[in-house]
């Protein structure tokens, strides 16, 4: 069993956006490392390994007929019920629900919740001072990642697994090159939880 989410991640140009953000020192907050800023689109929680495989063949199936989602970050970061800083990302409504809907057949949904698009960059007791910085940032998100989380205290570890695209057409603007898009698993895929 592994804890996985289908995700996507922003680009080298916006992680550098949230990077100039700033993070002041905070009692109860820890704030997110880079490789930590992802956007959700369905947490799936622990999985066995045995689904991996159906789970990224569903996506590939689903997203192949979806255009690229254009994301829009900001306008400003926002306390998220008293324990999370989040910057809002626009524009993913429409994957959420498609990833939402090639997922739930093979991992149930146990604690429903409504879709919502951040990038979480602090958790903990986040005081309502810290929320309200501007930012903004635009992106063409072309692929869904599955990143599982094996993560412990003082190390973070998120791996992309497995890469599925979007079906963009040519020249679609703002996509990035489609590259690592195929099912193959990727070299951090081992068949385990390790």
């Amino acid at each position: 069993m592994t804890r996985l989410s289908v995700a996507i991640r922003p680009p080298a140009a916006v992680v550098a956006t949230l990077a100039a953000l700033p993070r002041p020192p905070q009692p109860r907050v820890t704030w997110s490392a880079p490789e930590q800023w992802l956007v959700k689109l369905r947490p799936l929680g622990h999985v066995p390994a045995d689904l991996v495989a159906p789970l990224t063949d569903a996506l590939t199936a689903e997203l192949a007929d979806v255009p690229p989602a254009r994301c829009a970050l900001g306008p400003a970061t926002e306390r998220l019920a008293g324990q999370w800083l989040g910057a809002p990302v626009a524009g993913l409504d429409d994957l959420g629900a498609v990833v939402f809907d090639a997922t739930v057949g093979l991992v149930p949904v146990t604690h429903p919740q409504p879709f919502r698009a951040d990038v979480v960059l602090a958790r903990g007791r986040v005081p309502a001072a810290l929320a309200g910085a501007p930012i903004a940032a635009e992106w063409v998100a072309d692929r869904a990642l599955l990143v599982a989380d094996r993560s412990a205290p003082g190390r973070v570890r998120l791996d992309d697994w497995r890469s599925s695209c979007c079906g963009a057409e040519p020249g679609f603007p703002g996509t990035a090159p489609r590259t690592g898009c195929s099912s193959v698993p990727s070299a951090a895929w081992t068949g385990n939880s390790g």
